[in-house]
Protein backbone atom coordinates (compact mmCIF):
# COMPACT_ATOMS: atom_id res chain seq x y z
CA UNK A 1 0.00 0.00 0.00
CA UNK A 2 1.13 3.45 -1.21
CA UNK A 3 1.37 5.94 1.77
CA UNK A 4 -1.11 8.09 0.16
CA UNK A 5 -3.64 5.37 0.94
CA UNK A 6 -3.30 5.27 4.53
CA UNK A 7 -5.67 7.44 6.76
CA UNK A 8 -3.19 8.59 8.89
CA UNK A 9 -1.19 10.11 6.34
CA UNK A 10 -4.37 11.63 4.85
CA UNK A 11 -5.79 13.03 8.29
CA UNK A 12 -2.13 14.10 9.08
CA UNK A 13 -2.07 16.28 5.86
CA UNK A 14 -5.28 17.72 6.50
CA UNK A 15 -3.56 19.10 9.90
CA UNK A 16 -0.88 20.48 8.55
CA UNK A 17 -2.87 22.16 5.84
CA UNK A 18 -5.11 23.60 8.73
CA UNK A 19 -1.84 24.77 10.81
CA UNK A 20 -0.96 26.46 7.41
CA UNK A 21 -4.59 28.53 7.21
CA UNK A 22 -4.55 29.11 11.05
CA UNK A 23 -1.03 30.76 10.85
CA UNK A 24 -2.03 32.85 7.83
CA UNK A 25 -2.18 36.03 9.25
CA UNK A 26 0.41 35.82 12.22
CA UNK A 27 3.35 38.00 11.82
CA UNK A 28 5.62 36.74 14.49
CA UNK A 29 7.56 34.33 11.88
CA UNK A 30 9.81 32.96 14.33
CA UNK A 31 6.65 31.34 15.44
CA UNK A 32 4.52 30.64 12.24
CA UNK A 33 7.89 28.95 10.78
CA UNK A 34 7.84 26.99 14.16
CA UNK A 35 4.21 25.79 14.15
CA UNK A 36 4.48 25.37 10.22
CA UNK A 37 6.94 23.39 10.53
CA UNK A 38 5.95 20.81 12.96
CA UNK A 39 2.77 20.19 11.18
CA UNK A 40 4.88 19.72 8.15
CA UNK A 41 6.86 17.30 9.44
CA UNK A 42 4.06 14.64 10.57
CA UNK A 43 2.31 13.61 7.25
CA UNK A 44 6.28 14.35 6.48
CA UNK A 45 8.02 11.43 8.26
CA UNK A 46 5.28 9.39 7.91
CA UNK A 47 5.53 9.10 4.12
CA UNK A 48 9.49 9.25 4.69
CA UNK A 49 9.03 6.02 6.55
CA UNK A 50 6.88 4.31 4.49
CA UNK A 51 8.92 4.29 1.86
CA UNK A 52 11.89 2.70 3.85
CA UNK A 53 12.88 -1.04 2.94
CA UNK A 54 12.86 -2.03 6.42
CA UNK A 55 10.37 -2.08 9.50
CA UNK A 56 12.94 -1.04 11.71
CA UNK A 57 13.08 2.31 9.47
CA UNK A 58 9.30 2.77 9.04
CA UNK A 59 8.91 2.74 12.74
CA UNK A 60 11.95 5.22 13.78
CA UNK A 61 10.05 7.47 11.26
CA UNK A 62 7.04 6.95 12.75
CA UNK A 63 8.44 7.85 16.15
CA UNK A 64 9.62 11.11 14.18
CA UNK A 65 6.13 11.78 13.63
CA UNK A 66 4.85 11.06 16.60
CA UNK A 67 7.35 13.11 18.35
CA UNK A 68 6.42 16.24 15.95
CA UNK A 69 2.61 16.03 17.23
CA UNK A 70 3.74 16.36 20.75
CA UNK A 71 5.69 19.65 19.32
CA UNK A 72 2.85 20.67 17.84
CA UNK A 73 0.06 20.12 20.59
CA UNK A 74 2.63 22.09 22.56
CA UNK A 75 2.63 25.51 20.32
CA UNK A 76 -0.74 25.30 19.52
CA UNK A 77 -1.61 25.67 23.69
CA UNK A 78 1.25 28.37 23.22
CA UNK A 79 -0.45 29.92 19.99
CA UNK A 80 -3.83 30.24 22.19
CA UNK A 81 -2.42 31.67 25.30
CA UNK A 82 -0.38 34.54 23.39
CA UNK A 83 -3.63 35.26 21.36
CA UNK A 84 -1.53 34.34 18.39
CA UNK A 85 -4.82 31.21 17.18
CA UNK A 86 -8.10 31.11 17.70
CA UNK A 87 -8.73 28.98 20.83
CA UNK A 88 -11.58 26.60 19.29
CA UNK A 89 -9.96 25.74 16.09
CA UNK A 90 -6.84 25.03 18.09
CA UNK A 91 -8.85 22.93 20.32
CA UNK A 92 -10.06 20.85 17.49
CA UNK A 93 -6.34 20.98 16.23
CA UNK A 94 -5.11 19.73 19.40
CA UNK A 95 -7.85 17.08 19.64
CA UNK A 96 -6.82 15.62 16.16
CA UNK A 97 -3.04 15.65 17.23
CA UNK A 98 -3.49 13.40 20.17
CA UNK A 99 -5.83 11.10 17.95
CA UNK A 100 -3.25 10.91 15.47
CA UNK A 101 -0.07 10.38 18.42
CA UNK A 102 -2.83 7.52 19.34
CA UNK A 103 -2.92 6.05 15.92
CA UNK A 104 1.14 6.38 15.53
CA UNK A 105 1.49 4.43 18.98
CA UNK A 106 -0.49 1.85 17.56
CA UNK A 107 1.37 1.14 14.58
CA UNK A 108 4.53 1.53 16.35
CA UNK A 109 3.20 -1.10 18.68
CA UNK A 110 1.99 -3.62 15.77
CA UNK A 111 5.00 -3.29 14.06
CA UNK A 112 7.46 -3.47 16.70
CA UNK A 113 5.60 -7.04 17.50
CA UNK A 114 6.20 -8.13 13.64
CA UNK A 115 9.91 -6.94 13.92
CA UNK A 116 10.33 -9.03 17.41
CA UNK A 117 8.30 -11.88 15.48
CA UNK A 118 10.74 -11.83 12.38
CA UNK A 119 14.20 -11.56 14.80
CA UNK A 120 12.47 -14.67 16.87
CA UNK A 121 12.42 -16.39 13.65
CA UNK A 122 15.96 -16.16 12.86
CA UNK A 123 17.19 -17.50 16.60
CA UNK A 124 19.44 -20.79 16.91
CA UNK A 125 17.86 -23.10 19.85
Amino acid sequence: MRFEQLDVWKRASRLACDIYKATETIQNWGFKDQITRSGLSVPSNIGEGEERETNKEKVRFLYYAKGSLGELVTQLYIGIEIGYLNKQSSMDMIKEAKELAKIIGSLIKNMESQIKEENADYKID
